[in-house]
């Protein structure tokens, strides 16, 4: 059974820095995509940043461009996002997203096969 765990979530004040740590589990995610999606209050889920599983390739939104970095552990079967310089925008919940996707469609949430429960994350202003 694959089970993808966030955490690392929380309150931080604008401009400091929180770590999303995603655990996966359950198969080999070798030739996937790992993504980090958030969704805000009323608002889509939409992408922040993916990585491929081999960490040869990753993307952003160009909203978080240069503040968040995606990371990946093949060894320890672990997805980090490392995310400086918060706004407040930022705020929602952070989820963690595999699949095998082609490199053009890594944005699409429907195109993951396996999601985990969620991290929330709150940035104060």
């Amino acid at each position: 059974q694959v089970q993808l765990v966030e955490s690392g979530g929380g309150l931080v004040q604008a401009g400091g820095s929180l770590r999303l740590s995603c655990a996966a589990s359950g198969r080999t995610f070798s030739g996937y995509t790992m993504g980090w999606f958030r969704q805000a209050p009323g608002k889509e889920r939409e992408l922040a940043a993916a990585i491929t599983w081999s960490g040869g390739r990753a993307y952003y939104a160009d909203s978080v461009q240069d503040r968040f970095t995606i990371s990946s552990d093949n060894a320890k079967n672990m997805v980090y996002l490392q995310m400086n310089s918060l706004k407040p925008e930022d705020t929602g919940v952070y989820y963690c997203g595999a699949g095998l996707i082609l490199s053009h469609l890594v944005a699409y949430g429907e195109k993951y096969n396996y999601w985990g429960q969620g991290t929330q994350v709150t940035v104060s202003s």
